[in-house]
């Protein structure tokens, strides 16, 4: 197991980075950790308010020395892992992963997508591979939320097999007037370092948290 490769590329991303934020006059940082069982690459902006908006998360398997992404199928109900084989790869998956938060924070920007930089990555491309992510989920559906059988929220808390992070879903179900079901699913994965901040934060907070109308 070595992090040579991963430094490598953690050295030679903060470059691309700068260089892709420069193109659209916005500030582009990343945090680099370590520590984990999995490190990974943090990318975000720093807002008006010296808050940070992530926008993308690049992970390393130091076992099989590869960088991979992680991504929710809303249409599969899985999470999938994209294999980014080259440092090439892994400059143009980020390089996406900005465009594609630049078009949901800002819908007055244009972008050239015929541009000769901008080979975004082809997760169906040859240098890619995509598989689901295996979850075991240790908890059942627990409902945190019902009203009236109109709306119901609830969550579950499973572990990702391979890197040993936890992800906790959640669904939201609506009932409509027409008698239609609405579902929104979504998934949150963190690491064990991460689960203590979140808990103690929201410990902290819990006072000052409005209940659901």
């Amino acid at each position: 197991m070595s992090l040579e490769w991963f430094d490598r590329v953690s050295g030679e991303l903060q470059d691309h980075l700068q260089s892709i934020c420069e193109k659209y006059d916005r500030n582009g940082s990343m945090i680099v950790e370590r520590g984990s069982k999995h490190p990974r690459i943090e990318f975000y902006t720093e807002l008006d308010d010296n808050e940070r908006d992530y926008f993308s998360t690049l992970f390393f398997d130091p076992y099989n020395e590869e960088f991979y992404m992680e991504s929710f199928e809303p249409d599969l109900g899985q999470i999938s892992k994209v294999i980014l084989s080259d440092i090439e790869d892994i400059v143009d998956a980020v390089h996406e992963s900005f465009h594609n938060y630049l078009e949901e924070d800002d819908d007055d920007y244009e972008y050239d997508m015929d541009d000769e930089n901008d080979d975004l990555y082809d997760p169906d491309g040859e240098d890619s591979e995509i598989y689901e992510i295996d979850v075991e989920w240790e908890t059942p559906e627990v409902t945190a939320y019902i009203q009236d059988n109109e709306v119901e929220v609830t969550y579950q808390f499973g572990i990702v097999q391979e890197t040993g992070d936890g992800v906790l879903k959640r669904i939201n179900r609506i009932r409509t007037a027409d008698d239609d079901l609405i579902k929104d699913e979504t998934n949150f994965i963190f690491s064990k370092e991460e689960a203590s901040t979140i808990i103690a934060m929201i410990a902290s907070h819990m006072d000052s948290l409005s209940e659901m109308e």
